[in-house]
């Protein structure tokens, strides 16, 4: 590992748990992409699913070495983190909590495992001003940060704030979840800013950071100035890009907080989250000595901005 301030160079070995999911294929790609030994812990080696059999042979052909197990299989747990260096979760929701059998096999493991970065990948759950569902959710998450830093394992808590995917394809309309046609709904004024970060530049920043001692016992945040826009400003790029204009529909406050009482799930975390984003605000003055900036730590890398994915919809 590099000393003091410095980048460091080594190759590590890498292991990403939920390395199939969402964010997590990123990740892994990430990793291979950029030299680590990289280990994907997965369910299943023969997946029925032909998309998730694909995603698999693609991590071969990157080299990645895939090693069947679970969260719930201890021995094999302690066995996959022992020959690691670095272990990035990536699970899902239903699985947040269940983070303390990583955490527990990795104190097991007794101490090979350099750094761990728990599944984040979304608003600072340490400063969020959310409503329940998502409240609960973020909780939970907190949870899994005090534990980690409770048994003093090295930590990197990785925060992008907002999944372009999931936001820039409907131009951050959420009611409905689509593109505007005519109008466009905006939940609040339209004027509090929000970060949207690409997928794979999630994975990419992500592995740099896991090995890099800048980032160690740090929040990274994701959040290059030009990716930071309000809901309006966004409106008004895509108008320019598209020659359209669109009549502006606000939703007040505590008209999105009762939509998202009376929604079912998935939409009702889904709104949560967006109206935590959108109108109540979470993006908060980085704190120097707990938190670094992706795009300062790493200025060589080359990552999408709102614009450039934007123009990828026309």
């Amino acid at each position: 590992m590099a000393s003091g301030g410095e980048e460091t160079t080594t190759k590590s070995r890498i292991l990403v748990v939920g390395g199939t999911g969402y964010i997590g294929k990123h990740v892994v790609a990430a990793s291979a992409r950029l030299g680590h030994a990289t280990t994907a812990l997965v369910r299943d080696l023969a997946p029925s699913d032909p998309a998730k059999a694909q995603l698999l042979q693609s991590f071969r052909d990157a080299g990645v070495t895939l090693l069947q197990g679970d969260l719930y299989d201890h021995a094999g747990l302690v066995e996959a983190v022992r020959a690691a260096d670095v272990v990035i979760s990536t699970v899902g929701a239903l699985q947040i909590a269940d983070q303390t059998k990583l955490i527990a096999a990795i104190k097991e493991a007794g101490g090979n495992a350099r750094r761990f970065l728990p599944s984040e990948f979304g608003l600072d759950v340490d400063r969020t001003n959310a409503v329940e569902p998502a409240k609960s959710l973020f909780a939970v998450k907190a949870g899994i940060r005090r534990a980690v830093e409770a048994e003093g394992i090295p930590y990197t808590y990785v925060v992008p704030n907002y999944f372009a995917g999931y936001s820039l394809p409907t131009i951050g309309q959420f009611l409905p979840l689509a593109p505007p046609v005519e109008s466009v709904v905006i939940l609040g004024d339209g004027r509090t800013k929000v970060v949207f970060t690409e997928e794979g530049d999630i994975g990419t920043y992500t592995v740099r950071a896991a090995v890099d001692p800048r980032a160690e016992n740090k929040t990274l945040y994701i959040r290059p100035a030009t990716n930071e826009l309000s809901h309006e400003e966004l409106v008004a790029l895509w108008e320019k890009k598209t020659g359209k204009t669109f009549k502006r529909v606000h939703v007040a406050d505590e008209d999105v907080v009762k939509q998202i009482q009376e929604a079912a799930i998935p939409t009702n975390i889904i709104l949560a989250i967006a109206h935590a984003a959108f109108v109540r605000g979470d993006v908060h003055p980085l704190e120097p000595a707990s938190a670094v900036e992706a795009s300062e730590l790493f200025p060589d890398v080359q990552y999408t901005t709102v614009d450039d994915y934007l123009q990828r919809l026309l």
